[in-house]
């Protein structure tokens, strides 16, 4: 399927599934915004009594997809940029955390920057040996984003979440 995300139910589990394996699952536009349907339409549905939340191929979702990023910005799209956080991944991950079923991460491989906070933001994170998170906020020059301010203190503690986002490995 060429959809950037996958939203199945069966049996009350709703799965989404980001679907963009040749881009590790780097957020785009599109893939924002369809993760964001997804996101809501679990929500919404009665039938659906839990979520799980994966990636596609070897990666959980490395975050924003950069290359569209640089394009964006080379063409003058950088508004769409700009307005990106209010616009998408605040949404994206309220839906997640206020959710009133659990939302199950199944971290099959890396979760980067605006991917591991999608994690973070999830009730529990199963998480592959093969898999990783990388807070790569400070190597692009950004605070962190979609909700990792709040979520990632209270996984981890005050001490470790401010080690973890200041020099991440």
């Amino acid at each position: 399927d060429e959809s950037p995300v996958l939203y199945s139910v069966d049996a009350g589990v709703a799965t989404i599934q980001l679907n963009r394996p040749e881009g590790m699952n780097g957020l785009t536009i599109a893939t924002k915004e369809a993760l964001l349907a997804a996101v809501t339409a679990a929500a919404e549905d009665s039938a659906v009594r839990a979520v799980i939340l994966t990636g596609s191929g070897r990666a959980f979702c490395v975050g924003q997809d950069l290359k569209e990023h640089v394009e964006l910005l080379n063409n003058g799209g950088s508004d769409q940029l700009f307005t990106t956080v209010e616009k998408h991944y605040n949404p994206i991950v309220t839906a997640i955390a206020t959710m009133p079923k659990p939302v199950i991460a199944a971290v099959n491989g890396v979760a980067a920057g605006a991917g591991a906070s999608l994690a973070f933001a999830c009730d529990l994170r199963i998480v592959a040996e093969s898999a990783g998170f990388n807070l790569a906020f400070p190597g692009v020059a950004l605070s962190c984003d979609t909700g990792a301010s709040w979520t990632l203190p209270r996984l981890v503690g005050q001490a470790k979440a401010i080690e973890l986002l200041y020099f991440p490995s």
